[in-house]
């Protein structure tokens, strides 16, 4: 994506076994497939009618949508949804009337701090109280004012592992929109996992107005540093070069389905879900049409602590020989 500034092409016969089937630890994404266009909504051809697409977005309190105020004019306009580490910091320091930013619990909305027990039972429990944590604390900031909030799992360590972005987008989006007060405040993630083209198109598509993908960018930069990518690249260059890679590849599943706009693709959630049970969906991915039912919460928060302890092992203890 950054060498070509282009999204990687793929074979159409993809024979990948669907996510639920593995006995690898998954992605949340991988639960989800984008849906296609039918007869009475065509897909667009977004290469030849670019005239007619636009990735700009707006974050912000849209206030009552059946009415009209200068108030709602208090957005913040960004050009896609991908925003850089530069620009998601202007947008933690943003505090003026209508326009007001916070990252709840100082980096660590989307961590989860396991108990010593390392059971299933465990890590499903620990994930969920982590959500309805953030949950809370979302209904708090808004009634505070805040009306850009900041998901993060910049808190990530050894002892802390990271909530699934989707599950925390999905899970906040959700829970305001049965509180009645998801128009009152935008949302931003940011995560070390997005760095697929799918992966944005399903943290926009269940509710994230932006989203700044932390640690692509600095997997970028240690390729340019181990020769992968050419020199002749600033850091900034790098990072355009890779969110124009996204952006093309955005454009092109939102056209999937007709869509030509990132504000009438946000939210949308035009996703099929397929290995994830019905309470699972109905309380995080509320409305997604799901024909294969499967694993819920304990699985989901299971796979995310088996990432964690591959990318933080247990130090070596050598064996010694003649004892159990």
């Amino acid at each position: 994506m950054v060498a070509d500034a282009k999204e990687p092409i793929g074979s159409m016969g993809n024979d990948t076994p669907l996510a639920v089937l593995s006995d690898r630890p998954q992605l949340l994404y991988s639960y989800f497939k984008q849906l296609f266009a039918q007869v009475t909504n065509p897909p667009l051809d977004a290469i030849r009618e670019e005239l007619v697409t636009s990735l700009i977005t707006t974050i912000g309190s849209e206030g009552n949508l059946l009415e009209e105020t200068s108030e709602q004019c208090r957005l913040l306009r960004l050009d896609q949804p991908v925003v850089t580490n530069a620009e998601l910091q202007k947008i933690k320091q943003l505090d003026q009337p209508g326009l007001k930013s916070l990252t709840p619990r100082s980096e660590r909305m989307m961590i989860v701090t396991p108990s010593s027990m390392a059971l299933p039972l465990t890590h499903s429990l620990s994930t969920l109280l982590a959500v309805e944590e953030n949950r809370q604390e979302a209904t708090k900031a808004i009634e505070e004012g805040v009306t850009i909030i900041i998901l993060s799992d910049r808190g990530v360590s050894e002892k802390d592992a990271a909530i699934p972005a989707l599950l925390a987008t999905g899970g906040v989006h959700h829970h305001l929109i049965r509180e009645g007060t998801r128009t009152h405040c935008g949302l931003v993630v940011e995560s070390g996992e997005p760095r697929e083209v799918h992966h944005y198109a399903l943290l926009t598509g269940y509710g994230a107005g932006a989203v700044n993908p932390y640690l692509a960018f600095a997997t970028i930069r240690q390729l340019q540093r181990e020769g992968y990518i050419s020199e002749e690249f600033s850091d900034e260059k790098l990072d355009a070069r890779y969110i124009k890679a996204i952006n093309q590849g955005l454009l092109k599943v939102m056209s999937k389905m007709g869509i030509s706009t990132q504000q009438s693709y946000r939210g949308a959630q035009i996703f099929e879900a397929i290995g994830l049970n019905q309470e699972f969906i109905d309380e995080y991915f509320s409305w997604t049409p799901s024909r294969i039912s499967g694993i819920g919460l304990e699985s989901v928060a299971e796979e995310s602590f088996k990432r964690h302890d591959h990318a933080f092992p247990p130090k070596h203890v050598p064996e010694v020989l003649g004892l159990d």
